[in-house]
């Protein structure tokens, strides 16, 4: 079989603070184009593995990957390794399979390495994408993919609203935030969201339909903020940034109010977090807050994939991706997550379709 040079993003070390560029690493290797044998190339314990050789199109960035920098075994996945790719969701197409239901030509989505070709294993979780000209194939990474499923699984099963709820988003312009938005809406809740600038806000209101919107960055006090917004006070608050916003949060819930902790991106340090001062308020107000992975609903993504993809060609919903040219790009964009750089999903093009 022909071999290729293959290009790579490579973990340098571990970190404990926010990412940076110079802790990736650009590479270039060579890989052959075909399936090895079993057990060929592959490390201990690795042998059973089915694999199918894949070309990356498009790689998602996605903040949960910065707990994988660093050496930490007791989180719900392990660390990268420093020395290899990373690794993240993406959509890509079968180059070479010794699988029958993996064909060359078929488009599949699941985890794969930010390489241009990767050797990935069949898993539960691998899906194969029919292909919809109405639907972008970048989409299988956001809107259909884990961010889209994680506000879909996180809005209806932790926060079990109702109609006529008063519900915030924080982050809300991002790849999670802006379909919870407009779930919400669609629901019948009143939702207002939070972004870190003045151009977010804007496209919060005008483009993805939220009742209201602020800049957090221009509020000298988020108590404040929240209770010009949420004057009767807030049912659900979906949580993609812990911190301070978290802490304000937790003073204006009604009784009976549910939070969905879905993301802390504001935790700059793993070493020292930011503490909640304000969580005496969940006795008071008996109010749920409850962490989530979306991979504990997983029995429910045929509903979402129907539900979602229905109100996206009907014109319901809509989505907003960032999207970075070249794989030498992916250092800067997923850095970029952390500094508010993105707007929308934030989605690297490998390689054409």
């Amino acid at each position: 079989m022909m071999e290729v040079q293959n290009k790579q993003v490579i973990l340098k070390g571990y970190i404990d603070d926010v990412p940076k560029e110079s802790d990736m690493e650009v590479k270039v290797s060579k890989i052959e184009l075909n399936v090895p044998s079993q057990g060929q190339g592959q490390g201990q314990g690795q042998e059973q593995e089915v694999l199918i050789l894949v070309k990356n199109i498009y790689l998602s960035c996605d903040p949960y990957m910065r707990g994988r920098m660093r050496d930490f075994q007791g989180s719900y996945i392990p660390p990268f390794l420093p020395g290899h790719p990373l690794e993240g969701f993406g959509v890509s197409k079968v180059i070479h399979s010794n699988n029958p239901d993996y064909k060359p030509g078929d488009f599949i989505t699941g985890f794969t390495t930010w390489q241009e070709y990767s050797l990935i294993p069949i898993t539960d979780q691998l899906r194969k994408i029919h292909p919809d000209p109405r639907i972008p194939l970048s989409f299988h990474l956001g809107l259909l993919g884990m961010p889209g499923f994680t506000a879909y699984a996180g809005f209806y099963e932790i926060c079990t609203p109702s109609k006529g709820d008063y519900v915030f988003v924080s982050a809300a312009s991002g790849a999670v935030g802006q379909l919870v938005g407009q779930l919400a809406k669609l629901h019948g809740c009143y939702v207002v969201g939070s972004a870190g600038s003045n151009e977010k806000v804007n496209l919060l209101k005008n483009k993805l339909g939220f009742h209201e919107a602020f800049n957090y960055k221009e509020e000298l006090h988020l108590d404040a903020a929240l209770k010009r917004h949420f004057p009767q006070g807030i049912d659900i608050y979906f949580d993609n940034v812990g911190g301070d916003m978290l802490d304000a949060a937790l003073l204006n819930m009604r009784v009976h109010g549910r939070i969905a902790v879905c993301g802390m991106v504001s935790q700059q340090s793993f070493s020292k977090p930011k503490g909640i001062y304000n969580l005496f308020n969940l006795i008071t107000k008996r109010i749920k807050m409850q962490g989530f992975l979306q991979s504990d609903y997983l029995h429910l993504y045929p509903r979402f994939l129907e539900d979602v993809s229905s109100y996206y060609k009907q014109g319901k919903i809509v989505y907003i991706e960032d999207m970075n040219e070249g794989l030498e790009s992916a250092p800067a964009a997923f850095v970029g997550l952390f500094h508010g750089r993105n707007v929308g999903k934030q989605v690297i093009r490998v390689a054409s379709e």
